[in-house]
């Protein structure tokens, strides 16, 4: 991210979320991984310029809307392949006063490397947003339409050699989605990174839980974005641009994401539309597909719609880290080198990269603003083919905080709600565990494995299958997995939530080791006081070596706050029992990747990216149910 971005978000974060983080080896095969080599590393604080020719202008879409673009052209005769930024940030204005300043919401550098590799660049901002036309509508079927639209424009521009790709993160990966769905015959590969496969479920309401905190932080944002075109549109006395920002200010408002929130709290037909996993399977060209799985934006969850795609033309990198993280230097050279292969044509044998590759115990090396391009992983595991094969692990919850294999025993636990569990990555910039409250342990329940004798690597998502009575007719569940190492230290690893009432599951989607509800209004059902009901979590994506001597830890309580994601739970004070009889076999279960050697020394604490350590709150060995003040 650049530093004026972080400066930006920063601001508008302080101003509307107080305290809130924001913006064929059957084997899998293990590795260390090396520095990326400086020419990958350039400075991201003013960039000379680095195209050779700037064109900028207006393209129609299939209504006449006119959509505001910019194209960086390399150097040379042309005509070039062409990779495309869309978006509804200020992608139509790169290569403008602001962007060389940084102040983009995209990466500057990821752009030079690519005209520096031979690529044209092209930027285009959605309908309705910075300099285009038309009225803004987020992911409304209209925007995969325009980016069809738009490839098949540039495919015939004389700059352009009709080979185009598309590149980016966040929104401008939702666009790959939504274009590639649309099948535009000239685009030939995209890599999209961390977008909404499901927005529903992937953000505003992950396990049904409303998180608007993130929505009404984001849309400053990206008025800020728009304020970054309005700068370079005024150093270039482009009245045209000027004019339409006004009126997309004022007009936007109308759709603002808030609002529509509002319009549609529950699973209808206008919120199915943004559900771009729906369609994804209509994507027949090859896709590099980037996830974070500690994302504090838009979390790990996507839709699950690489699961959509025909697996031999899949490729797909999980890490744990940042939102950002698609700045990396190492995954850049991977990403050029996919271009290369399938927009250029060449025969780089790209082919033979394994199709899952994760990273494991990333840190940050380099400095300031240039820290994310220099992110590195201390471990990778990979697999020839997707999806990676794993082997479940069963943890049964058990009386005295255990968890343990087999059954589990013992009468019900139980905790006050709604006491909100402690945000992790709460504070912007900074990695985290938020300050116990007083009398923590009435509002939460914990258990515990013994001592790992063996590593055991985790991967995937997980399930919390958890039979509970609840005195009220609905409420939240927060789950959280978490390592206690033998240095006294407890590392955040991964979280999931559910409401109570939106626990009905697909029986297709689901399996034993990813609970998928079915998320509609009709398949919603009220507790019942006192009665048993099964309710299963989704545990989001993640990967975590849980070395020998180490123990796996699962929290429940109430839903708090997760990076930039601020949930809003039922608020009706009630009480929760968490059943583990034989009767109600409540459990944790857990992929794990078996074949892997994982390096004996742990990292230290502090230093994995969005993974924060805290001194464990149980050390004394009892659980928050038996040490109640």
């Amino acid at each position: 991210m650049a530093r004026v971005k972080r400066r930006i978000l920063a601001a508008l974060i302080a101003a509307t979320l107080p305290g809130a983080a924001w913006a064929q080896a059957q084997v899998p095969v293990a590795a260390q991984i090396g520095t990326p080599p400086d020419e990958l590393l350039p400075p991201v604080i003013h960039h000379p310029r680095f195209f050779a020719k700037r064109v900028t202008g207006y393209l129609p879409v299939r209504d006449g809307t006119q959509l505001r673009y910019s194209v960086l052209l390399p150097r040379g005769k042309g005509p070039f392949p062409v990779i495309v930024n869309y978006s509804g940030y200020d992608p139509g204005s790169i290569g403008g006063a602001a962007y060389l300043d940084d102040n983009t919401a995209m990466s500057v550098n990821l752009d030079a490397s690519l005209v520096a590799a031979g690529y044209a660049v092209v930027g285009i901002n959605a309908r309705g947003t910075a300099c285009s036309e038309g009225q803004f509508e987020f992911l409304a079927r209209s925007y995969g339409e325009d980016g069809r639209d738009a490839i098949e424009w540039i495919a015939g521009q004389p700059w352009s050699n009709g080979a185009v790709g598309m590149a980016n993160w966040s929104w401008a990966g939702m666009s790959q989605l939504a274009t590639a769905s649309e099948q535009p015959p000239h685009l030939k590969a995209i890599a999209p990174g961390m977008p909404l496969g499901d927005a529903r479920l992937d953000s505003w309401y992950p396990g049904g839980v409303p998180a608007p905190g993130f929505v009404d932080g984001w849309w400053g944002y990206l008025h800020s974005r728009w304020a970054s075109a309005q700068a370079s549109a005024k150093a270039e006395g482009d009245t045209k641009c000027l004019a339409q920002i006004a009126t997309n200010i004022r007009t936007a408002e109308t759709n603002r994401l808030p609002a529509i929130l509002i319009r549609h709290p529950l699973r209808d037909d206008y919120i199915e539309i943004r559900n771009m996993a729906a369609r994804t399977s209509r994507i027949t060209v090859p896709v590099f597909s980037m996830e974070v799985f500690q994302d504090e934006a838009v979390m790990a969850r996507m839709g699950y719609f690489q699961e959509t795609i025909d697996p031999s033309r899949l490729w797909y990198l999980q890490t744990n880290g940042a939102h950002d993280l698609y700045v990396s230097a190492r995954y850049r050279q991977e990403l050029i080198a996919f271009f290369d292969r399938f927009v250029k044509g060449q025969a780089n044998n790209f082919e033979a990269t394994p199709h899952v590759q994760v990273w494991i115990e990333g840190a940050l090396k380099g400095p300031g603003a240039a820290m994310f391009e220099n992110f590195a992983p201390a471990l990778t595991f990979s697999h020839a083919t997707f999806p990676m094969p794993v082997t479940p692990m069963a943890l049964a919850l058990s009386a005295g905080g255990r968890l343990v294999p087999g059954g589990g025993k013992g009468q019900a636990d139980g905790f006050d709600y709604p006491m909100r569990g402690p945000g992790v990555n709460y504070e912007f910039g900074k990695d985290g565990w938020e300050p116990l409250r007083a009398g923590w342990q009435r509002g939460t329940l914990a258990y515990t494995t013994a001592a790992f004798d063996h590593d055991v690597l985790a991967y995937g998502p997980a399930s919390a299958d958890l039979w509970v009575t609840n005195t009220n007719a609905d409420a939240d569940l927060q789950v959280t997995v978490t390592e206690v190492r033998p240095d006294g230290q407890e590392m955040f690893v991964q979280r999931g939530w559910l409401r109570l009432s939106d626990r009905a599951q697909d029986p297709v989607k689901s399996t034993a080791l990813r609970p998928w509800p079915i998320d509609r209004p009709e398949t919603m059902v009220a507790m019942v006081p006192g009665q048993p009901a099964l309710a299963r979590i989704e545990v989001q994506k993640f990967a975590h070596a849980f070395r020998k001597g180490s123990r796996l830890r699962l929290w429940i309580d109430t839903p708090s706050q997760y990076g930039g994601n601020l949930f809003a739970p039922q608020s009706v004070p009630t009480r929760i029992e968490v059943l583990h009889d034989r009767d109600h076999a409540s459990r944790l279960m857990i992929g794990t990747v078996p074949n892997v050697a994982i390096p004996p020394a742990r990292a230290d604490c502090g230093t994995v990216l969005h993974q924060p350590c805290r001194a464990d709150p149980l050390a004394d060995g009892r659980p928050p149910q038996e040490i109640l003040p």
